[in-house]
């Protein structure tokens, strides 16, 4: 597993706006769009691409294009949802996906109660959209989930990462795949209720408002 941690001072700004408590939800929205599209650009740099020939208004040349099969996008719901705009103002060819999952908050396990995938996956470069990874489960089982489907190349992309999560993932992908994990910043720690330390609270409450 590789690990991206994004340095750059847009990405800082942008993200301590989203830490701070008093951030409105629409403003938090925005922010993580805009914060999206800077991880996203990064996320893609190795993106399979291959040369192709073109005609400009002055003469024929050389240019570059995604290859076939498209990548595909898979915002886990639902926070990860407010993540998808900005994937796709990057990368708008590319095929979505959705993966619903939640944590059961006793025992921190991920539970999947949707999907709308692809049955194979092969060839494919997929990209999993989740804000935080706090204990690591949800994005562990997100990701068996598209490599069971032959999925070989796998970049999740978040906003904020812990320590706990981040090795647990790797201790569970091992060498088995390709999985690079893109993050804005690598927090200090997991609270007694597994949230990420210092964190920015529930992302999907924020995003969307508390549902009871």
């Amino acid at each position: 597993m590789r690990l991206q941690v994004i340095d750059h001072p847009l990405v800082a700004h942008k993200l301590t706006v989203l830490r701070e408590k008093k951030t409105p939800s629409p403003v938090f929205r925005q922010l993580v769009d805009e914060l999206m599209t800077l991880l996203a650009y990064e996320a893609t740099r190795d993106i399979n691409v291959e040369t192709i020939e073109i005609e400009t208004p002055v003469a024929k040349t050389t240019g570059t294009a995604l290859t076939d099969p498209p990548p595909i996008v898979v915002p886990i719901l639902r926070a990860g949802l407010g993540m998808l705009a900005g994937m796709q103002s990057i990368l708008p060819t590319a095929e979505v996906g959705f993966l619903g999952m939640k944590r059961d908050e006793k025992t921190l396990e991920a539970i999947t109660y949707a999907n709308r995938l692809p049955d194979d996956l092969a060839n494919r470069q997929c990209y999993v959209l989740d804000p935080m990874l706090a204990t690591g489960h949800t994005l562990i089982a997100s990701i068996d989930y598209l490599l069971e489907r032959g999925a070989k190349d796998v970049t999740a992309i978040c906003l904020l990462g812990a320590p706990e999560g981040l090795a647990a993932l790797e201790e569970h992908i091992g060498d088995r795949a390709n999985v690079t994990v893109v993050v804005a910043a690598v927090d200090e720690k997991l609270d007694e209720n597994a949230y990420i330390v210092p964190g920015l609270g529930d992302a999907g409450d924020r995003l969307y408002g508390v549902i009871d």
